[in-house]
């Protein structure tokens, strides 16, 4: 979305996906308030579910937190490219799912898995009055297990890029190891870290909340393993 350029030079946004998460979030949360920052949280809505402590732990530090659908799903891919209703419901129902983890603490802000994104569900998201995210820097933070590795993407896309949204991701342990000193560089660099806030909280649409309740009676532990929700990629 190049033509919605809001930034000044040396100004980023600092935005995390695929959260919440133990161990990792607090971790991010931690270096972010230790720095008075303030950050954007796209958090999938079953991880919401399984760790609303964490997901409110977020929204206490007053970090703005947003939706990443309710399973991480491609939307552009079938069935859900050819199903607007399916696609829906996995949009929806991570707002509805966010929503209740944080007592409605959650701005109408939301990121599309791997970024991708079809026409009918921008236009969908835009009757909502619900704003699509996109990034200026990717960290591809996802593919690095070490904590410099994070560091050296970000700060050399940045010094190339000058300003920007940086993506990051708070599930990624190398992430969350390389907060501290991350921001410890774009504070040295002259970067100032711009807060995204919303004018309103978002509005849920109560089919989707029965949705999500109904899911949450299902579940019958509120935690799982890593390796069954994420696939690490060589």
């Amino acid at each position: 979305f190049k033509q919605y350029d809001f930034l000044h030079d040396k100004e980023v946004v600092l935005t995390f996906d695929d959260g919440p998460w133990p161990g990792n979030t607090p971790a991010v949360l931690k270096a972010l308030t230790d720095n008075c920052t303030k950050a954007t949280f796209f958090e999938i809505g079953e991880h919401a579910m399984w760790h609303p402590e964490i997901a409110k732990q977020v929204a206490a530090a007053g970090m703005t937190i947003g939706s990443h659908t309710w399973s991480h799903k491609d939307l552009a891919k079938n069935p859900y490219a050819s199903d607007l209703d399916q696609a829906k419901a996995e949009i929806e129902m991570g707002v509805s799912a966010v929503h209740i983890a944080v007592d409605g603490l959650i701005a109408p802000f939301f990121r599309f898995p791997d970024l991708q994104h079809t026409p009918v569900l921008l236009s969908y998201l835009g009757e909502r009055n619900i704003a699509s995210f996109s990034t200026d820097i990717d960290s591809f933070d996802f593919k690095m297990r070490r904590p410099e590795q994070v560091i050296q993407s970000v700060m050399a896309k940045l010094q190339k890029r000058g300003k920007g949204i940086i993506l990051m991701h708070d599930f990624r342990p190398g992430t969350a190891e390389a907060m501290p000193e991350l921001l410890r560089q774009l504070k040295a660099g002259g970067y100032k870290v711009v807060h995204m806030v919303p004018k309103a909280p978002v509005t849920t649409l109560a089919k989707y909340d029965d949705m999500v309740r109904r899911q949450d009676k299902l579940s019958v532990t509120n935690t799982r393993p890593e390796n069954s929700v994420v696939r690490t990629i060589d």
